[in-house]
């Protein structure tokens, strides 16, 4: 059978994979991050631009927790592979350090300046960077979480499937909020026109059609107001990661949208933060 988006025309999958659709001021959405951002950093003890590549983008923030040993929670932003940065991405540090958790704020090369074969390369850098240096940084390298939103989960689910990673500390457990994980419809909207992807970069991209064997258990969570493919990403890959014997936590988040779900990821009094605790106690 078809895939549901093959029943698309262009303008009408644009629209799918257009979550500003969904919201009233997307303006005020993403400065809910970026001056959230700037609080963490001007109140909390942070090292920034730690290096964990040879390329200008591959940086990181982390934000250390107060007693050693402590476990860290990572996130990679979104932005659709273009926009945003790790300057952006800090906000729910302060959650997860009043709580002991280490925090770290993943930066990445964008497109069109950056392929997203050599995007995905960097994320997975930065996670294979921060297990190998856990217990320099004061961290506790076997309960290190991995987080994402959007083009972030994507990455993030990418780093997850990483065959070059050969370390004897995985990945204690991911959060992937609103993600794209099949790529082809992708490659078929407006957002192409900056990642310039063919049917070959889209599929060996695409976190769907990996083998998804032996990940970590899975928080995967998506707000309440979506589209209909938004939601369909979601269903496709949980089931496949579910049926490859992947523990998943499924979750809507009532009342909330693409871009404020992110917000409530180390807030323990929502439905996405009590759902992250109760998974990973971080």
């Amino acid at each position: 059978m078809s895939p549901v988006y093959r029943q698309f025309d262009r303008a009408q999958l644009d629209v799918e994979y257009s979550p500003s659709s969904r919201v009233a001021d997307l303006a005020a959405e993403l400065a809910a991050y970026t001056d959230g951002s700037a609080a963490a950093h001007a109140a909390r003890k942070v090292r920034r631009d730690l290096r964990y590549g040879a390329q200008p983008p591959e940086l990181l923030d982390f934000f250390p927790a107060a007693a050693p040993g402590a476990p860290l929670h990572v996130f990679v932003h979104g932005g659709y592979w273009q926009e945003l940065d790790k300057s952006d991405s800090a906000f729910a540090a302060p959650d997860f350090l009043d709580r002991g958790t280490a925090f770290a704020a993943v930066g990445y090369g964008l497109a069109p300046a950056w392929p997203l074969d050599e995007i995905v390369a960097q994320v997975r850098r930065a996670v294979r960077w921060l297990l190998a240096n856990a217990e320099r940084l004061g961290v506790d390298p076997g309960r290190v979480y991995l987080s994402g939103s959007s083009a972030g989960a994507h990455l993030a689910a990418m780093a997850l499937l990483d065959p070059e990673r050969g370390t004897p500390h995985p990945i204690a457990g991911a959060v992937l909020l609103s993600g794209v994980y099949d790529l082809e419809p992708i490659a078929l909207s407006y957002v192409n026109d900056a990642l310039g992807l063919d049917a070959g970069a889209a599929r060996r991209n695409s976190p769907l059609h990996l083998p998804l064997a032996g990940l970590p258990p899975l928080v995967i969570a998506r707000g309440e107001h979506e589209t209909d493919e938004f939601a369909r990403q979601q269903d496709e890959f949980a089931a496949a990661a579910h049926a490859a014997g992947v523990p998943v936590r499924i979750l809507v988040a009532a009342g909330r949208n693409h871009f404020d779900l992110p917000l409530d990821l180390g807030r323990r009094d929502s439905e996405l933060g009590a759902a992250v605790a109760e998974r990973f106690g971080s």
